[in-house]
């Protein structure tokens, strides 16, 4: 029942999300303005408008980002004084950054992971060690029930020698 709720909340919320989203895409039928080439960038902020331009302050030119690196190599510009996305933040910077970001991001995964595995580990646990008490006390019980059989049994037999020897009074 609690997984259902979890679905149909899901659920709407991505209703939600596609009516919202539905209604804020504008169509508009003018056509882009192609951008300038990037070595005809004069500024950082300008270059930078243009996501394949790559911005050098050692030498204050604009290029095209070398597309066959992931990182531009330092024959290109040092990653220092290599500027993509916005001007004030360096590439070697935005590297670092990002990994950290990213490695947060991986241990908070692995940790969340080991937690739900851990909880779903011990419920298993709990829910094993409730079958073996459940077990155990079925023995248990089963044990009393013979013994009490056994008992009556006994308390028979000697009832009947009693009688035979006259200890106990007929009650025929």
């Amino acid at each position: 029942m609690e997984n259902l709720n979890k679905i149909e909340s899901i659920f709407i919320i991505l209703v939600i999300c596609v009516v919202v989203t539905r209604g804020s895409i504008t169509t508009t039928h003018s056509t882009p303005t192609p951008p300038k080439p990037c070595a005809a960038q004069t500024s950082c902020e300008t270059c930078l408008t243009n996501v394949s331009c790559l911005w050098c302050q050692t030498n204050a030119t604009c290029m095209d980002y070398p597309v066959s690196y992931v990182i531009p190599p330092s024959s290109v510009c040092k990653l220092s004084k290599a500027r993509w996305g916005v001007c004030w933040v360096n590439f070697e910077a935005l590297i670092i950054a990002m990994a950290v970001v990213g490695g947060v991001v991986l241990l908070v995964v692995t940790v969340c992971c080991c937690w739900c595995c851990y909880r779903c580990g011990r419920s298993r646990r709990l829910s094993r060690q409730d079958l073996y008490e459940e077990e155990y006390t079925r023995k248990r019980e089963q044990i009393r029930q013979r013994s009490d059989e056994r008992k009556a049994e006994r308390k028979t037999r000697h009832d009947e020698i009693r009688k035979k020897y006259g200890l106990i009074p007929d009650s025929d």
